[in-house]
């Protein structure tokens, strides 16, 4: 009889960290959105406040590491959030995405400029493309926010708190996800195949 053991079957990874991370994402999004329905919009940035540094503790304990965009997102909402609640003030809440959308847009397209493709980090364990598809694919996403900081500055300039938030909420992650979706085109056409190892017989 042999000692040989056989191979252990490698385990799959975890299915569910994208859930979990997109759960950290949309958490403080829907409790801000609960808040404001039962409290108005000072207690619902408060909430969001308190939320996203939870959100952030949950991706430190998960990951041992924490992204440069989530936590830069967190320090504009403890700014523009403090600044609400101290003023007493929604215009500082609601222009909170519009310096984010335009620091990411002029982030990106200014890397351009010195040929980094800042994006690389974001998506390169999703796929790697050639230096053509990450910087049409870095030109796309800078305009991208651009634009949606625009589309955030009319919207809380121009309508009520409520259609702001319900635009908060229901509408900028919609669009973020159609415009994402909208790239698998341009994705594919420049898409470098990485190389797997070959098992041993």
């Amino acid at each position: 009889m042999s000692d040989q053991q056989p191979p252990e079957t490698p385990r799959p990874a975890a299915p569910q960290m994208p859930l979990a991370r997109l759960l950290s994402d949309l958490g403080p999004l829907i409790l801000f959105f609960v808040a404001y329905k039962f409290a108005g919009i000072f207690v619902a940035t408060a909430t969001f406040m308190v939320t996203t540094v939870l959100s952030l503790g949950a991706i430190w304990w998960r990951e041992r590491k924490i992204a440069v965009m989530p936590l830069f997102t967190a320090v504009l909402v403890m700014i523009f959030g403090s600044l609400t609640l101290i003023f007493k003030d929604a215009a500082f809440i609601k222009m909170k995405p519009t310096i984010l959308y335009a620091f990411f847009g002029f982030f990106l397209l200014g890397g351009l400029k010195f040929e980094r493709h800042f994006l690389r980090m974001v998506f390169a364990q999703a796929f790697e493309l050639d230096d053509a598809g990450w910087r049409a694919l870095t030109w796309r996403w800078g305009l991208f926010f651009l634009v949606l900081a625009g589309l955030n500055e009319a919207v809380w300039r121009n309508t009520s708190t409520a259609v702001w938030v319900d635009f908060k909420v229901f509408a900028i992650m919609p669009i973020i996800f159609i415009f994402a979706i909208a790239q698998t085109p341009l994705v594919m056409r420049h898409q470098i195949e990485k190389d797997t190892p070959k098992t041993g017989s």
